[in-house]
């Protein structure tokens, strides 16, 4: 029993990775906050730490406005899993394009490094930290 609970554990934190970059790409803020603890803290976008998933959520809904669309892919997740607690490492490429000059593409490669605590049944992103490997703007 203790396996099915693993592998269902492992899908359920993959999915959680999936519906945040399927709710940011989509611009389904409602989505997009739902993977998140409502203590949330965020870190590595940028100098400041964020607290909360409203505070959160608001920041990202704001910095959206400068793309249009975008596209988040995520590698493989590595995931350890203990109890009611994990950590996830995620790779990602993310695609920006620029509002103001639409022929041009920001790329940023990352890693996301998520820790997830199981809330009311469900995998929720409590700690999410942005390692940053690169960005490039390239016209296309």
């Amino acid at each position: 029993m203790a396996d099915i609970q693993y592998l269902a554990d492992r899908i359920a934190l993959m999915d959680v990775m999936l519906r945040y970059a399927k709710g940011v790409d989509q611009r389904d803020m409602a989505l997009y906050a739902s993977v998140f603890a409502e203590d949330v803290e965020v870190v590595g976008f940028g100098a400041e730490t964020f607290h909360g998933r409203d505070n959160w959520v608001g920041y990202v809904t704001t910095a959206l406005q400068a793309y249009g669309p975008t596209q988040h892919m995520l590698g493989p997740q590595l995931a350890t899993v203990d109890g009611d607690t994990a950590h996830c490492r995620t790779d990602v490429q993310a695609l920006h394009y620029l509002k103001t000059e639409p022929n041009k593409t920001l790329t940023l490669w990352a890693t996301y490094n998520t820790d997830m605590k199981r809330i009311g049944g469900e995998w929720k992103i409590a700690r999410h930290h942005l390692e940053a490997r690169g960005t490039r703007i390239q016209a296309d």
